[in-house]
């Protein structure tokens, strides 16, 4: 028997295809795309407004590959949700929903784990298990949204895992995320950072989709940001700033730099006026971000003062910069903390 077909990851012009092929009319094509994209349902003998026959039919050729809360954790502080999810083939995933005053934004996974190796990161610790597929990504967006009763504006793709090794299914995800019958959040709210897979960026700047690119750049020099991003070994700050360079020109969109201040690493005032150079006069943003605590990493975040006088130095040289606001910081709202407690309480128990 030939593996089902992943239905919620396919376009509504590719169900129509599917359909045809079937025998079956357009329009039901259409009625099961707005169950699976609008309604959201994880079964197909939910969708009531066709027949018994049909149903009975695409659960023998398809599969919905929705999620599943496995733990649950709202900050007292400020709203934030942190969800485990358990995925269909029994691995997690970890999705936060952040509130702002212009709505809901959620912080989804590509990955589970990630295999890029970044020092801070605990994402990073166990390495990549796989990539997720488009529908996947797209589940933690809705089952956030259906959970909390709200719907959600804004998506950020800076989870687990790294979406610019998982392209395809990341592509995908924008289109459907952004499609006219479904969520339809508009591509300008949706942010997609990447360590720096320079090839990939220029994939994505030709496809000129309207999203944010941010990129995870943690230092100023290759000396730096090698020790902590061993992407940078394979390519560099300049080749990664040629292809930021080209995105911008090609877009003309604004590129967000995320850059984690880790005490004695990166913070220092040189530190600032080497990543000022670099980025002078650049159509850019950087988002300074203090590092969060991971037992296995040791690193601490740089110092109130510190930080405030390295945005000083890049302000004098026209470079827009903030911080980055803490949330959930009681629940340890930053990705890969939640799976990696989940892992270890399993071991311990097989143990």
């Amino acid at each position: 028997m030939s593996e089902k077909t992943d239905i919620a990851s396919l376009t509504a012009g590719e169900l129509r295809e599917r359909f045809a092929a079937m025998g079956e009319p357009g329009f039901r094509a259409d009625q099961v795309y707005r169950w699976l994209h609008v309604q959201r349902v994880m079964d197909f003998a939910e969708m009531t407004n066709i027949s018994k026959d049909l149903r009975e039919k695409l659960d023998d050729e398809f599969v919905i590959f929705s999620c599943a809360i496995e733990k649950k954790l709202v900050s007292c502080y400020d709203g934030t949700v942190k969800y485990l999810f358990r995925l269909k083939d029994g691995e997690f995933v970890e999705t936060v929903v952040m509130r702002y005053k212009y709505g809901l934004s959620v912080c989804v996974s590509s990955q589970v784990g990630c295999s890029m190796g970044c020092a801070f990161c605990a994402s990073a610790i166990g390495g990549c298990v796989r990539s997720l597929r488009a529908s996947e990504i797209l589940w933690q967006v809705y089952a956030a949204g259906l959970d909390l009763g709200e719907r959600i504006s804004h998506v950020v793709m800076m989870g687990m895992g790294e979406p610019l090794v998982n392209y395809g299914s990341a592509v995908r995800f924008i289109e459907l995320i952004t499609g006219p019958v479904g969520q339809n959040i508009g591509a300008r709210n949706i942010s997609l950072s990447t360590c720096g897979i320079v090839p990939k960026i220029y994939e994505l700047a030709a496809l000129e989709s309207g999203i944010t690119l941010s990129i995870s750049l943690h230092a100023p020099n290759d000396e730096i940001r090698s020790r902590l991003m061993p992407v940078n070994n394979r390519w560099n700050i300049e080749e990664l700033l040629k292809a930021v360079r080209f995105y911008i020109r090609k877009t003309g969109r604004r590129v967000s730099f995320e850059y984690t201040m880790i005490r004695g690493v990166n913070d220092s005032e040189e530190c600032a006026s080497q990543l000022a150079q670099r980025l002078r006069g650049m159509l850019c943003h950087v988002n300074l971000i203090p590092v969060n605590s991971v037992r296995e990493t040791g690193m601490r975040a740089a110092q109130d003062a510190q930080i405030r006088q390295f945005i000083a130095v890049l302000e004098r040289a026209g470079v827009n910069t903030t911080v980055r606001r803490t949330l959930g910081a009681d629940i340890n709202a930053s990705c890969g903390q939640l799976r990696k407690a989940n892992q270890e309480k399993s071991n311990s128990k097989e143990g």
